[in-house]
């Protein structure tokens, strides 16, 4: 792993919402940090409604953790383009986070609680 990715267990419960629908509830999340940038929340895939989201054909890069897949939330009146994502198979020193999804806080909301 970069000398500058850390990946630690994060405390607390944490809650996904969009479009009055809770996405995920988990007590289980990871906090994934690059650096000085804010900490990213990865919340284990068996804690998100999966049914709720659609793998979508938007694919991204990153040197560290290797290819993004992406997920839109579908709800009853909207649909979230884009609103998680995962690395499904992370590099090494980052595979932690296989199985997690994280998402975008300007596109639904994550809260502690």
């Amino acid at each position: 792993m970069a000398d500058h990715i850390t990946i630690r267990p994060s405390d607390g419960t944490w809650v996904v919402r969009a479009g009055g629908a809770v996405l995920a509830e988990t007590a289980q999340a990871l906090e994934l940090r690059v650096g000085e940038y804010p900490a990213v929340v990865y919340v284990p895939r068996e804690d998100v409604a999966m049914a709720l989201f659609e793998r979508s054909a938007t694919r991204t890069t990153c040197p560290y953790k290797g290819e993004a897949s992406y997920y839109s939330f579908v709800g009853k009146s909207a649909t979230v383009k884009d609103a998680a994502w995962s690395y499904e198979t992370p590099k090494d020193g980052v595979s932690s986070i296989a199985g997690h999804l994280a998402f975008y806080t300007n596109k639904v909301t994550l809260e502690r609680v």
